[in-house]
């Protein structure tokens, strides 16, 4: 048995299944090791051993560092033959970890972005520098191992697992309004008939630009009078004023719903089954595979940059519809596209579910981090190791 030690920042809902799966491989011991996110509750774990440790944050300036001792202290073979790292270049404990772990023998995987969204250069470096301490590194995506590659690291211990989500869940809710009459019902309930849905479903944080998305709809409305912005997410009392006054300076209130955080699948369901397109303006992430598993058509920038790494699930005119980052021209011509084109909006979405129906699985993913896994063990096996200290 490989004993593997999986430090994460929290136990978020969406990782349960993938832990459960990994805990589930042959030979694989699986202990998850997690603090507490502010943003991101943690949920019961399943099917896998985890234990909570503190997670605590320190301010410098405007930036926020953090510190978690696991990635320290469970460092060495009494603990662990793997040690599996969150890739965050401001854990403080992230490098003493790394450095403690090849003294004591222990294989170590780096998991996480590869990168920042805020650019290369000093950043890079300071992300090489940490990672030259690992034994493997896990990309999100193969866009990003490739650039490693490009910048001559050693491919053989790079590997990737494709973020996704588990399909389970979305399948069963999808089931359960399978009846149309049901989903009628439903939508009357919510005085949704006759309205073309935009759906945006994911955190209210302000770099995902949901205001860019309420600037749009007095143009979109201009066009499709019948247009609706469903906003499913929670955020602070005071982003959801500021877009709430927008909309009314806008004079689009009635065209706007926020609806706040809703975390159960089967409630969420009807709302991608209703909703004609799916839009997340800006730093799309997991939400892309979300509306993508549902059949549901996309918009987002296209300065792929500052996405996150599942953007590789996303083919502009294949599953969804792309627009220049600051031109609020191109965001509701491409709405209104997708709103009055039914051609177009079938095409797509037999694209959106055909993209994530081979490659953005749930085993595929666990797949990566095993080879991850696996690798960092062999690696380690093959070095003499000191007493732990």
């Amino acid at each position: 048995m490989i004993r593997v030690l999986l430090q994460q920042p929290s136990l978020a809902k969406y990782r349960i299944p993938v832990f459960r799966e990994l805990a589930a491989r042959p030979g694989i011991d699986l202990h998850v090791i997690y603090g507490t996110r502010r943003d991101l509750p943690n949920a019961p774990p399943d099917g896998f051993r985890a234990t909570p440790y503190p997670l605590r944050y320190f301010r410098l300036g405007r930036a926020v560092a953090c510190y978690h001792a696991p990635q320290w202290t469970k460092a060495a073979r009494k603990h662990c033959d793997v040690l599996m790292l969150t890739w965050n270049a401001r854990y403080w404990s992230l490098l003493p970890g790394l450095v403690r772990a090849r003294a004591n023998g222990v294989g170590t995987v780096l998991w996480g972005h590869g990168y920042s969204k805020r650019g290369d250069g000093l950043n890079f470096k300071f992300r090489a520098s940490l990672s030259d301490w690992a034994t493997a590194l896990l990309f999100y995506n193969h866009d990003t191992r490739e650039k490693y590659v490009a910048q001559g690291f050693e491919p053989s211990r790079l590997f990737v697992a494709l973020n996704t989500l588990d399909r389970t869940e979305i399948v069963t809710a999808r089931e359960a309004w399978s009846d149309p009459a049901a989903l009628k019902s439903w939508s009357d309930q919510h005085d949704l008939r006759d309205r073309s849905v935009i759906l945006y479903v994911s955190r209210l944080d302000p770099n995902n630009r949901v205001d860019r998305l309420i600037d749009a709809l007095p143009h979109v409305v201009q066009r499709v009078p019948n247009a609706l912005a469903a906003i499913i997410g929670g955020g602070t009392p005071e982003y959801l004023s500021q877009l709430r006054a927008r909309a009314e300076r806008l004079g689009v209130s009635r065209h706007l719903r926020l609806l706040g955080a809703i975390y159960n699948e089967r409630e969420l369901a009807p709302w991608f089954l209703t909703a004609r397109v799916f839009c997340y303006p800006a730093n799309i992430g997991l939400s892309l595979i979300h509306a993508l598993l549902y059949g549901l058509p996309v918009i987002t920038s296209r300065h792929r940059a500052r996405q996150n790494p599942e953007i590789e699930a996303f083919h502009p005119e294949v599953n969804g519809l792309d627009y220049a980052d600051d031109s609020l021209e191109e965001l509701t011509t491409q709405l209104s596209r997708c709103l009055e084109d039914d051609a177009l909006r079938t095409r797509l979405a037999a694209g959106a579910a055909a993209s994530v129906a081979q490659r953005f699985t749930l085993p595929q993913m666990v797949d990566g981090m095993e080879a991850a896994i696996r690798y960092a063990h062999q690696q380690c096996g093959r070095k003499k190791v000191r007493a732990n200290p």
